[in-house]
């Protein structure tokens, strides 16, 4: 069945769309605060489709999560007593105690890191605001994580290239299935 390789090829033709730099701008603004799909699904490909403009990809990404992250800030700072029942209700006062602790001893670092890995950053967008971070040192760390990542991302995509995009669409079927049974592994293992 070769269903992960056709829905690759309609990706890379969605990369290519004229209106693909104005979604990626938009995936990224708001992942930042509180849309689930991360603009790294978006950056790949496009830069794997014009691999010419990927430094402006990677620029616009960034530029774009950090202003999504200050949302997020201004939300944990002006609205986190909306969300502090649901808090209190799900036995999470503690965690969100310790995350106010590690905001004031390591604030820079712990909103750097959070852009750079994987970790859900909105999370801690909207956890820098509701305990009173900085914003100017929220600002300088989720642009250098986040744009390590997402340079680092691109990079790769344009070093790549062509050979990538070729190699990546004969293994996609592999890849697509290896990674549905790791998940169906993993839910069965771990609940």
């Amino acid at each position: 069945m070769r269903i992960f390789s056709s829905l690759y090829a309609r990706v890379m033709q969605w990369a290519r769309h004229k209106y693909a730099t104005w979604w990626l701008a938009l995936v990224s603004f708001t992942e930042s605060s509180f849309f689930l799909v991360p603009p790294d699904v978006m950056l790949a490909p496009m830069t794997l489709a014009k691999p010419e403009k990927a430094w402006f990809y990677a620029g616009l990404t960034t530029v774009m999560s950090v202003l999504g992250g200050v949302l997020g800030y201004f939300i944990g700072m002006y609205a986190f007593h909306l969300a502090e029942p649901f808090l209190i209700r799900m036995d999470y006062m503690e965690s969100f105690a310790l995350a106010q602790e590690w905001f004031k001893v390591y604030g820079f670092w712990v909103i750097f890191l959070a852009g750079f890995t994987p970790i859900p950053y909105k999370v801690f967008t909207i956890a820098a605001g509701a305990t009173g971070m900085l914003l100017i040192p929220f600002i300088l760390g989720s642009l250098i994580g986040r744009g390590l990542r997402y340079f680092l991302i691109a990079g790769l995509m344009r070093w790549g290239g062509v050979v990538l995009e070729a190699k990546l669409y004969l293994w996609a079927d592999r890849l697509g299935w290896l990674t549905v049974i790791t998940a169906v592994v993993v839910y069965f293992v771990f609940v």
